[in-house]
């Protein structure tokens, strides 16, 4: 008698389960639910018109607190820390690099190109330019940039995710009254590859005199910058083609490329190129700087013979020390 009763309740509490899980996808059904992922069919509706550069430069932007977290690793004549800062209330995190002895020191901030999310780690990209700063009495700021290293995730949105991120930077810029250690009036910038694509953003945006160098930039026009690299995606490109598809039945795309600002320019600019690049085409830099020196932009451009994307074959420590005395020159160093 005691086995059957255990065996009622079993029924009756598997036909309340079975009950309770047909009400719930009855609700979901009714209610019209729709569960978004990234595969899925259904697309969140996105405005693009702050992200235009007209209105990126009108926007305010909000200073943040800057906080080193934790010691990174401790060299002879700087410490390394990670950093965090907050982007209209996003977190995001970085590597920074802080001389010893006293400051306020001149500041560099580091953008980084394109890095596979899943190997990336803070200060890849950046860590060696970084280090070689520093050594030379630079405080520098290399930014993971949002959905990477401890920063907050990415949009779902992948033109979001990449409008944000001169926003990312312009606010690291203002940020930098808030750091007892640096002197805001003694910034440079330094990209590589896409991070060459956000440090013209940001000068085009801002149109503040700072000192940048370009190594292997891409600077061509939006969406073309995008388009250039979907065939080595697995699903070559197709879902990037659909999303500028609809993005351009809407916007103006000369609104959210780089090439239709130059003129808004006003920093002194060096520019390091390998003609033997593998992910930027030659002619890409080449136009670049035609276009620069067209409006009688300060640019200094030099070509590495044999050089490639990652200046791994030898060039690099001589793009650096010509960094550093370009920047030298221009901060009055």
């Amino acid at each position: 008698m005691t086995g059957l009763k255990k065996h009622l309740k079993i029924i009756l509490l598997g036909s309340l389960i079975a009950l309770m899980s047909f009400l719930f996808l009855f609700f979901l059904i009714n209610q019209k639910v729709a569960f978004l992922s990234p595969l899925s069919s259904e697309k969140i509706k996105i405005d693009y018109t702050p992200y235009s550069f007209p209105n990126l430069k009108t926007r305010p932007y909000y200073p943040s607190e800057i906080a080193f977290e934790k010691i990174l690793k401790h060299e002879e004549k700087f410490t390394s820390y990670l950093f965090s800062f907050s982007v209209d209330g996003r977190r995001i995190t970085g590597m920074a690099n802080v001389p010893k002895g006293e400051g306020p020191w001149p500041v560099a901030l580091l953008i980084r190109g394109w890095v596979d999310e899943e190997i990336y780690q803070t200060g890849l990209g950046t860590e060696k330019m970084a280090d070689f700063l520093a050594q030379n009495g630079f405080l520098t700021l290399a930014p993971d940039l949002i959905g990477y290293g401890g920063s907050d995730p990415a949009f779902p949105d992948m033109l979001q995710t990449r409008f944000f991120q001169p926003i990312t930077l312009i606010t690291l810029l203002d940020s930098l009254g808030n750091l007892p250690q640096a002197d805001p009036e003694k910034v440079v910038l330094w990209g590589h590859s896409n991070g060459g694509q956000i440090a013209l953003s940001v000068l085009e945006i801002t149109e503040k005199n700072i000192p940048t160098s370009l190594w292997a930039p891409v600077s061509a026009p939006f969406p073309e910058s995008i388009l250039h690299y979907t065939d080595e995606l697995d699903d070559q490109g197709q879902l990037i083609k659909e999303t500028l598809e609809e993005f351009e039945k809407e916007y103006s795309v000369s609104q959210y490329s780089i090439d239709s600002f130059y003129g808004q320019i006003q920093a002194p600019l060096i520019v390091h190129q390998g003609t033997q690049d593998e992910s930027i085409p030659f002619a890409w830099t080449e136009n670049l700087v035609k276009s620069l020196n067209d409006l009688n932009k300060e640019v200094v451009y030099y070509k590495y013979a044999g050089e490639n994307h990652n200046f791994h074959y030898g060039s690099a420590p001589l793009a650096r020390e010509r960094d550093l005395a370009f920047f030298k020159k221009w901060l009055k160093l």
